[in-house]
């Protein structure tokens, strides 16, 4: 049961604590993000050459590797946009009276850069690990890749709950961009996918065929996806989940900025 319970364990602490850490980074004084991006960049290099290394390695350590280097080449997409690094060409709130394509437009707009690092990072790990037999961090990454977009998607077609207690005080634009709402009619087909996804998972780290790195590598995949989905849940519930990294937020009170209310 250890080949389960630990990967599902460990997943649990890494994205509680660098969630955490991330929000608590972000929420310090602009001029520490040359040092937060410095200390991102050479972890997401060391993440690069990880995938690299073990993409030929099927061993049980080669998958905790590869979901590892997984986490830190997408941990440098959001330490870039959530220090405002790459996010996109508009930067401003966007006008109440726009709706419809237009403000999907004006919405792409402020996330673009963001999108294309996305793209080519995700490009650069897929050169790295084409054709290897362990491609447990790449589906880490393109898992993060699915999540984050089904997130935005519904925040900006409308949720309960926003996030913008998470917001830095550089993007608070982004607010005008999310739409408060009981749900949208994504909502539920991304629940849904999610566990279908989760299933699938969990299936195949359970199979009898499973070798011991597919069952590692596979619940550490289908633990990523289940907290996926309740961070979508969070969404939707009339609760704020902020209190989980209530640690993280604390960097914004220590500048002395008032901590706004929301939700995770």
């Amino acid at each position: 049961m250890a080949e389960y319970g630990l990967p599902a364990l460990f997943t649990l602490l890494l994205w509680w604590s660098s969630t955490g850490l991330i929000i608590y980074l972000d929420g310090l004084r602009r001029e520490t993000f040359r040092w937060t991006m410095l200390g991102a960049t050479t972890l997401l290099l060391a993440g690069l050459f990880g995938l690299h290394a073990v993409a030929q390695d099927t061993g049980v350590a080669a998958a905790w590797l590869g979901f590892v280097c997984g986490v830190l080449c997408w941990a440098w997409i959001e330490i870039a946009f959530l220090t405002g690094v790459v996010t996109g060409p508009r930067r401003t709130p966007i006008p109440p009276d726009l709706s419809g394509w237009p403000r999907f437009k004006a919405a792409v707009a402020v996330i673009l850069w963001h999108e294309l690092a996305i793209v080519a990072m995700a490009a650069a790990i897929l050169t790295l690990t084409w054709g290897a037999p362990n491609q447990i961090g790449t589906w880490t990454f393109l898992a993060f890749w699915a999540m984050r977009q089904s997130a935005k998607l519904n925040l900006f077609l409308g949720v309960r709950n926003l996030s913008e207690s998470f917001l830095p005080d550089h993007l608070r634009y982004l607010e005008s961009y999310f739409a408060r709402r009981r749900m949208n009619l994504l909502f539920p087909f991304s629940v849904v996918a999610g566990l279908v996804a989760a299933t699938m998972l969990v299936l195949a780290a359970v199979s009898p065929d499973a070798t011991r790195h597919e069952a590692v590598g596979f619940t550490l995949l289908a633990s990523l996806v289940v907290l996926g989905l309740l961070e979508h849940v969070f969404m939707v519930l009339p609760i704020p989940a902020d209190a989980l990294w209530r640690w993280g937020l604390a960097s914004r009170t220590r500048e002395g900025r008032q901590e706004p209310s929301g939700a995770a």
